[in-house]
Formats: C-alpha cells, structure tokens, sequence
C-alpha cells in the first residue's frame, strides 16, 4: 500500500519541468512541425547518428516528451515513444523486433485487432511464422520456442477471457533463447503490474483507455528497456509513427488521477463481481482478484491490484432476451473501448479453444465498472437480468 501511495505522490509532481511548463501545473500544448535553427552550426548539432532530422517537430515536442518521460518513469523502463492509437503501439512494437523470417508467439487470448494483424500482416505479408499458444502454459513455452523465435507476447489479462499469465517465467524461457518479451499492460496500468521488474522488455497501453481516463483521446504508448529502446525507436521512426499534442495533453492531465480513479475501478468492480457471483442467472465471473478465477493465485503474486474491466457467463439467452437485457441497462453504454468514467457493457462470442467453447454454452459479456455509484451499477444489472431471465424463460442451449 505504501508503495501505492508513493507513486500516487509522483503522478501528481512528475513531468512537470519548469523550463517547459513556465510556471503552469499543466505542460502546455505545443503545436508545430517547423522548428528553427539560429545558424548552421546549431543545425548541425542537433542531428543525431541514426536521425539526420531529429530538429523536427515529429521527433521533438515539449508536450509529447512530457508524456513519454512521464510513462517511461512510472512503468520503471527506460524510454518510452507515443503512438496514435493503442493498437499502433502494440503493432510497432512487434515490427520493432521481427523481420522476414522469424518466429513469433502470440497467447490465445490475445487483442483480437493483433490477432487480425498477426495473421494478415505478420504471416501473410512479411513472411513472419505466427503461432498461438495456450495462454497458461507458463515456462512450457520453452518447447514452443524455436531457432527463429525473436518475440513471444504476452496479455494478462487476457481480451474477452481475463486469463492470467505466468509472465516471469515465459520471460525466463524467451530470455534465454534471446528473444524479446512484449506485453500488453493496459488493464493493469504500470500501476497495479510493474512489467519490467517480471522480465518485459516492451510494455504497451492503449493510453486512450485508464492512462487518460476520460474517453476524449486516443493515444497508445510503447516503453521499452534498455535492450530494446534502440530498436523500438528506429521502427517508429522508420513509419512515421507520432502522436498528436491535444491527445497527449489530455493524456498528461488524465495521468495526474490515475490512482484516485483506479481505486474506485477496482473497488466497484469487484463489489460488482462479488454481487454476480451470487445470482443464480450467472454461470461464471471472470476476474482475477475473486478466489474463484482460475489464475487468481499467479495474479496476487505479481499484481498490486486491479482494475475495472471483467466479464460474466450469463445462462443462455436467447436474441430476444439479450435485447432486453441491454435495453433494459440505464446506466451501463454499450460501446468498445473502457477505462473511461462510464460504465459499459459489451455481449462477446463465446471464444473456442481446441474446437470447444470455452466457457461452455452461455452468453458473454465485458463489463466495465465506471464512477458512478456502485450501487446505482448494482441495481441496473439486477433489473437488467430480471427482465432478461422473466419466469419461465430460461433459455438453456
């Protein structure tokens, strides 16, 4: 907890540099493309060994290196570069370390958006031999991992399933076959997983979701080691990648409550898992901070805590019962994304895993647990399931 505390203290105070911000709490926006050089000499200096244009304002801004230095210090990496989306980050990341040629491995559970372009860009266009693996194989990734083998990703939890990885030991096991780790760490937040202290060499957030908490940006941020800043960097330069300064503004500002606000994820959403745990309509709550998740023991290993986003096995419904039970919501949206301050609920098809579905034949859903009182949320989902699941309507497939 103190630990907790502590980087709630630097959330507040870091990136604030007097020489950029000139007295203000908030680094200003700086927008601009052109920057100036007051003579030849000057022009010269700036140029780097591996970037003849680095006096660009692609590669240089005030606002954007704020939030880069800022992300870099909380998740303990060494630098980090900001992207459009969260879904550039992870994509560059991977083209970062892979080329024509090689190995990479994906756990089963993975972002379906990387999936997509696993197996459109990877495989089917730059010759990269994908393969998907059980996500809680743990260090019997060793087996999987080839000659080739240059990355092996990792998502805990896992998109749709909340499966937990052991991630420590799949980084033993890619570490020493001399590939890179790269995770995605949005649901945590460096916050509550601290990537590069368990064997991450490239940790990736969608910044549009908690980092800026209030659904008015999109932003994706890729930190990386020592190791691998190099290469990370030389992709982003190499495609043009860059953030805009509004974004990563609001991204800045998002940041300074991003413990105050997780605090309040975490507790409702696990007041909302507990209260579904409960309802005889419920088949299963995926969370990992609840006794009965699968992987909650390697989650209160590694992780500080936990955050808003979970998913529920409703009983079978039928389409006219779903329909009900999301018109019925007043207070829960139905959108992607999350990490904002709204609650949200999303119906997802039942993943199949070695030709099975895998939490059996019952309807999920994602939920999000917003700023709204927990109580409030508790009610909507209860009046919700009343009039999906009315006497005698119990679909069972």
């Amino acid at each position: 907890m103190r630990d907790c505390e502590y980087r709630n203290t630097r959330l507040t105070h870091l990136g604030r540099d007097a020489a950029v911000s000139n007295g203000f709490v908030n680094v200003p926006v700086c927008r601009g493309s052109t920057i100036l050089a007051d003579t030849l000499e000057q022009w010269t200096e700036r140029k780097e060994p591996d970037n003849p244009y680095a006096s660009y304002g692609r590669f240089t801004n005030p606002t954007l290196q704020t939030l880069a230095q800022a992300v870099a210090e909380l998740e303990g990496g060494h630098r980090a570069w900001l992207f459009p989306s969260g879904l550039a980050a992870c994509s560059h990341a991977l083209l970062s370390v892979l080329e024509q040629g090689d190995h990479v491995l994906l756990p089963d559970s993975v972002y379906g958006p990387i999936r997509a372009f696993a197996q459109q860009v990877l495989a089917g266009r730059m010759g990269i031999q994908v393969q998907f693996y059980e996500p809680s194989i743990g260090a019997g990734i060793a087996a999987l991992i080839r000659s080739g083998t240059k990355a092996v990703y990792v998502e805990s939890p896992g998109s749709g399933t909340f499966e937990i990885q052991d991630i420590p030991a799949i980084a033993r096991c890619a570490h020493a076959a001399g590939a890179y780790v790269i995770m995605d760490n949005t649901w945590a937040t460096p916050l509550f997983f601290r990537p590069f202290e368990h064997g991450v060499d490239i940790s990736v957030q969608a910044a549009t979701k908690y980092l800026t908490g209030h659904s008015d940006a999109l932003l994706g941020v890729a930190t990386a080691n020592e190791r691998a800043w190099p290469l990370l960097r030389r992709a982003a330069h190499d495609f043009g990648q860059t953030a805009g300064p509004d974004d990563a503004f609001l991204a800045l500002r998002g940041l300074r409550t991003l413990g105050v606000r997780l605090r309040q994820h975490q507790a409702s959403a696990l007041q909302l898992a507990r209260f579904l745990e409960r309802q005889p309509q419920v088949l299963q709550v995926l969370h990992p901070a609840l006794a009965s998740h699968p992987g909650h023991a390697l989650w209160k290993r590694d992780f500080l805590g936990s955050t808003g986003l979970f998913g529920v096995v409703l009983e079978p419904l039928s389409t006219k019962q779903l329909s009900r039970f999301f018109r019925s919501l007043k207070l829960f949206g139905i959108g992607l994304s999350w990490g904002g301050f709204e609650s949200l609920a999303l119906p997802l098809d039942m993943p199949r895993r070695d030709g099975r579905p895998l939490f059996g034949q019952g309807q999920l859903l994602r939920l999000h647990a917003g700023l709204e009182d927990v109580q409030d949320l508790q009610d909507d989902l209860q009046a919700a399931l009343a009039q999906a699941y009315r006497v005698g309507e119990l679909c069972r497939a």
